[in-house]
């Protein structure tokens, strides 16, 4: 289906990996033009090269911490610079930190929210003039399925994420009198690097999305009704369809992308 993506202007925050990538790919080879917000410059280069390779006509490569305020306004500057305005802002990174409830520090608790929740403030209110420029414009965030489905073991990224949603929630209110469009995806347990970090670490077969399904069964109780893991190939396609112009009347969602592990 063709999403109305040609020569739009699109932002992933997180954009170097997983699920931010699989997004970026999606943007790039519907004719997006594409800008990549992260860390890592290798990480950066990688990536650019191949939405390139995708179809997009005019990627940057954005170099920035979201930590800190004043590299995401150099960030959106350029962009504004470059391309005048902006139609859609994806924020993707996650935090780490994890832990139970009594492992963590304060420092711990700090990092997960700056990084999980306030990094995407930044990114949002940085974008917003550029967002309004735009005939259309999108904002979706990559927040958690364990907002719903509580883990003790995720104590504050649950915490980070379950920010991220609730401000996603509110800004889909502030902002739809201007028909900018923000929604949440919710994604269960998907096969990112840090998942299949935690898989080898447990002696599971990272490669397996099986096996990987099963051992979140065996140590954490969160089964799905699909019995693998999912790849994150998977989800830049419900991404790229809410901050799409074909999504024209979705707004304030939180939609699960889990393997119907939420109806478990």
């Amino acid at each position: 289906m063709d999403l109305g993506l040609a020569n739009a202007t699109a932002v992933v925050q997180g954009g170097t990996q997983g699920m931010g990538r699989s997004a970026a790919v999606c943007f790039a080879e519907d004719g997006a033009r594409v800008a990549v917000l992260a860390r890592t410059k290798t990480d950066l280069d990688a990536t650019t090269e191949l939405l390139r390779a995708k179809g997009s006509p005019d990627t940057i490569a954005l170099q920035a911490d979201i930590t800190d305020d004043e590299q995401v306004r150099r960030a959106f500057d350029e962009v504004g610079e470059r391309w005048g305005e902006l139609n859609i802002l994806v924020n993707a990174t996650g935090p780490g930190s994890p832990g139970g409830f009594e492992d963590l520090t304060d420092e711990q608790w700090s990092e997960a929210i700056d990084v999980g929740a306030m990094g995407m403030v930044r990114c949002v209110r940085a974008a917003l003039p550029l967002l309004r420029r735009a005939d259309w414009a999108r904002i979706v965030n990559v927040s958690a399925h364990s907002t719903k489905r509580q883990s003790p073991s995720l104590t504050a990224y649950t915490a980070a994420k379950s920010m991220m949603t609730s401000v996603s929630k509110n800004l889909s209110v502030a902002l739809a009198p201007e028909e900018i469009l923000v929604n949440t995806v919710s994604p269960g347990s998907f096969a990112t690097e840090t998942l299949k970090g935690w898989a080898r670490s447990a002696g599971i077969d990272a490669d397996d999305l099986y096996a990987i399904m099963s051992g979140i069964d065996e140590h954490f109780g969160h089964p799905a009704h699909m019995p693998r893991a999912g790849d994150p190939h998977e989800i830049g396609p419900v991404i790229a369809f809410l901050a799409s112009r074909r999504n024209s009347y979705m707004t304030g969602a939180n939609v699960n992308v889990d393997g119907g592990s939420d109806f478990c």
